[in-house]
């Protein structure tokens, strides 16, 4: 695979018009900026950041290729695979290729969230999008409080199938963690292997090759940094960028549902000049008054100020 995201892959939000449509505008200027960033890798559009499965298929097309055009094509842009049945999401992988997708990031199956899976399911979900679609992919584990978590025999499965050629862990589980990415790296060295703790990024910061987070959306320069600290296995800086981080993480992520990080991070968006205002569809529900100046607030203390778009 010659796809290469050791470093840093925001997964943007998507930004609405006060009506609730898709704002071009502002993916144009929300792209612009995040690829001009040294060290950021790829854009991950569609996820739970991107409201991606609140979108209708059309919308999704135009989100990939609206991502793309923000770029100029200069680095590649990941898009959500999320639909239930092998077969529709191999139909939606399709219509990610042809919009202008480079590689997926394939979800499980949302009905194993409440009912668990079938050991040797998820791997036909991941053979029968690569057959159809030939989109390279990244496995995606769950958090290990979820009955979607894959367990080590079938994150291995997955890792060796062909197409597939990192993996998005966020399994939040470090006993686990500590377990499955060492024997991932030994069955497969060339495995990217990517955090998505947004929550919690530090413990996880020098066991991977990057971070692969809606994070990424706010404060991509810190990011970039932190993941050099991880890999130069320098603690004391990759702590100190931490605590500087920290006021953000905790209006952002340490909230009563992690879905209202999305909402956040529209905010974080609004502070940093990217975004007007903070529109999200529903079911997804505006954040409790107040919020907009507290988050406001912890990214001036973070030293996170506006930016210059890119023209």
């Amino acid at each position: 695979m010659s796809l290469d995201l050791r470093g840093l892959s925001p997964a943007p939000v998507t930004p609405f018009t006060v009506d609730g449509e898709i704002d071009f505008a502002a993916i144009k200027r929300l792209g612009g900026w995040l690829g001009s960033i040294e060290g950021v890798k790829s854009l991950v559009v569609l996820g739970h950041a991107g409201e991606g499965t609140f979108l209708t298929q059309k919308e999704q097309s135009d989100v990939i290729s609206a991502f793309r055009d923000s770029v100029n094509g200069e680095i590649p842009i990941i898009a959500g695979i999320t639909q239930e049945g092998n077969a529709v999401a191999a139909e939606e992988a399709k219509r990610a290729v042809d919009a202008g997708a480079s590689a997926g990031l394939v979800y499980p199956s949302h009905g194993w969230l409440r009912f668990g899976y079938q050991q040797g399911a998820p791997q036909t979900r991941y053979r029968a999008i690569y057959e159809e679609s030939g989109l390279p992919m990244i496995l995606f584990q769950y958090p290990d409080n979820t009955k979607a978590t894959y367990d080590l025999d079938t994150q291995l499965d997955i890792a060796g199938q062909e197409g597939v050629f990192a993996t998005k862990n966020g399994v939040r589980n470090m006993r686990r963690w500590y377990t499955e990415i060492p024997a991932l790296r030994a069955a497969y060295p060339e495995l990217q292997v990517l955090s998505c703790h947004d929550e919690y990024l530090l413990p996880t910061m020098f066991d991977v090759d990057g971070l692969l987070v809606g994070y990424g959306n706010i404060a991509p320069e810190l990011l970039v940094e932190l993941i050099d600290a991880g890999k130069a296995h320098d603690y004391d800086r990759a702590h100190a960028i931490h605590e500087k981080l920290l006021p953000v993480t905790k209006n952002v992520y340490h909230r009563g549902s992690h879905m209202e990080g999305t909402v956040a991070l529209k905010w974080g968006l609004v502070a940093r000049g990217i975004l007007d205002h903070a529109t999200v569809r529903e079911p997804l529900l505006p954040l409790q008054s107040g919020a907009d100046k507290e988050i406001a607030a912890a990214f001036a203390s973070a030293g996170l100020g506006q930016v210059a778009v890119p023209a």
